[in-house]
């Protein structure tokens, strides 16, 4: 039988939580520093590097389904059923976790930029301030269309935007259908469309790749699976059998062909997988599992601030410094920074602040349930 007590965190929820950070982390060094061109292409093939390297992108579509796995589960835990969900509740989880470390990230972004580091600076006529106010309400991937990619540090939060819009409406549409009866069909008219959504605008690549109806999908897909995770009942080799599946669907859509290529049911296809794997995942995992898994716990900061610290590598070191060798020595070096800095965030900065700004939160609101609300 499989557990899904998400009281305790799991391990291998955490462990593909890291495979999909590292893919977003390796995929923007890889546009930055083209890991094609090192020391790996006389192991593998460069079409090989490239398959994994260009379509990092699936590493967020992964994000999106666990996210929605994540919300959904636990929301159930607190208020044991989506229908009795409490909105202002809801939105002070949300906030508590997600706004400390987004504005951290955009203090050190506007201090660079103010020293006047071009890298740190838009490249167009796009307003500096208007790409920040855009990041903090979550409608950066909308300015990014009319925009496109105006700053290199900025643009890497629009997933957030999809995210956090799309839990913005969740506690509403909650409340609205009150029964999950009535709440997954919403979420399956969502996954439904969003092919046909990408498809319409397959020529487009911001809309069609960074859109919220792009991604709304995946999303839509964890929260489905959080719904059917707990009802169902699987052998342990019935559930191997599933896993095994889901990879292979998984890899072999990865190594089909580029996303814009498949950008149909390329990410259909992925949520699909993610979400099978969420459903038969369990907490045990061996030290691989573990390990990797630590990137997964400090996923959110590690794709705040890595972009930073890449941006940061980028201006002291240019592509053309490198030789096939002392450029893979540049990764590892960016992959540790990113984790020291993120672990260092996470520890001191964002689990303290989530908790205390919970509590203080919960507290204005109704004193008498603060402490039990804040730490749950």
């Amino acid at each position: 039988m499989i557990s899904h007590n998400l009281s305790t965190r799991n391990s291998q929820i955490d462990f593909m939580r890291g495979i999909a950070i590292l893919l977003v982390l390796l995929h923007h060094f890889n546009l930055s520093y083209s890991i094609s061109e090192s020391a790996l292409n006389k192991i593998f093939s460069t079409h090989f590097i490239n398959a994994i390297l260009n379509n990092g992108n699936y590493g967020v579509t992964m994000f999106f389904v666990i996210s929605g796995f994540l919300i959904t589960s636990t929301t159930i835990e607190r208020f044991k059923t989506l229908g009795n969900i409490d909105l202002i509740g809801f939105y002070i989880f949300r906030f508590a976790r997600i706004m400390p470390c987004l504005i951290l990230a955009i203090v050190l972004i506007s201090f660079f930029n103010y020293f006047d580091l071009s890298i740190f600076k838009n490249n167009n006529s796009t307003s500096f301030f208007i790409g920040i106010f855009s990041v903090l309400t979550f409608w950066h991937n909308v300015l990014m269309v009319k925009a496109g990619w105006f700053n290199y540090c900025l643009n890497t939060f629009w997933s957030l935007s999809v995210e956090e819009v799309f839990y913005f409406a969740f506690p509403i549409i909650c409340l609205l259908f009150k029964k999950t009866r009535f709440i997954i069909p919403f979420w399956l008219v969502i996954i439904i469309l969003a092919p046909f959504y990408r498809h319409y605008y397959g020529d487009n690549e911001i809309i069609s790749v960074y859109g919220y109806f792009s991604c709304f999908d995946a999303i839509a897909m964890g929260c489905c699976a959080a719904i059917i995770a707990p009802k169902i009942r699987l052998s342990t080799v019935a559930s191997k059998i599933l896993k095994l599946f889901a990879a292979t669907l998984f890899i072999s859509v990865y190594f089909y062909s580029g996303i814009m290529e498949n950008i149909v049911f390329g990410f259909t296809l992925i949520a699909i997988a993610t979400s099978i794997i969420l459903i038969t995942a369990t907490n045990s995992g061996n030290n691989f599992v573990k390990s990797i898994g630590w990137f997964g716990k400090n996923s959110y900061e590690l794709y705040l601030f890595h972009i930073i610290v890449l941006a940061l590598m980028k201006m002291i070191c240019k592509p053309q410094v490198f030789n096939d060798y002392t450029k893979l020595l540049w990764l590892t070096l960016f992959i540790i920074l990113s984790s020291f800095i993120a672990g260092l965030i996470e520890k001191f900065y964002s689990r303290p602040i989530n908790v205390n700004l919970r509590k203080f939160l919960f507290n204005i609101r109704q004193p008498k349930f603060a402490l039990v609300r804040a730490e749950s």
